[in-house]
């Protein structure tokens, strides 16, 4: 397997909520898709938003299931400052911030916030982490 992720895919309850929460809120770069899914770029990387019961019967599993999901997604920003108000700005649209910005054991500084469907992201400033 080559060392990179293509797609990051996330089951959601309301496709449209979520795609208007990642493209205004977020401002993700929205790209051409079928109805039935969004997706955005990351980059290298693209976001799928697809609904949870689709995604579900893809992988031949059930869509119930609750709770931690045992992953994070990361954002890395240039200043504590920007920690700061992004987490403002995605409760704004919704969002439920987890734990407000503070500094981190390693020199950081970082705060989580759920999206609408319960994805848990943080907010990262690292001194150490290249930006182009």
């Amino acid at each position: 397997m080559e060392p990179w992720v293509s797609y990051i895919t996330l089951g959601v309850t309301d496709l449209e909520k979520a795609s208007q929460f990642y493209e205004e809120c977020l401002g993700l770069p929205r790209l051409k898709a079928p109805p039935s899914v969004t997706f955005f770029s990351l980059g290298q990387t693209r976001l799928a938003l697809w609904s949870r019961e689709s995604l579900a019967a893809d992988a031949g599993l059930v869509p119930e299931g609750v709770g931690f999901p045992g992953f994070s997604l990361a954002h890395n920003v240039r200043t504590q400052v920007e920690v700061d108000a992004l987490l403002q700005h995605v409760a704004s649209y919704g969002a439920r911030v987890l734990k407000p910005g503070q500094p981190t054991d390693w020199g950081g500084y970082a705060g989580y916030f759920t999206d609408l469907d319960g994805f848990l992201w943080e907010i990262v400033y690292n001194p150490k982490f290249p930006h182009a």
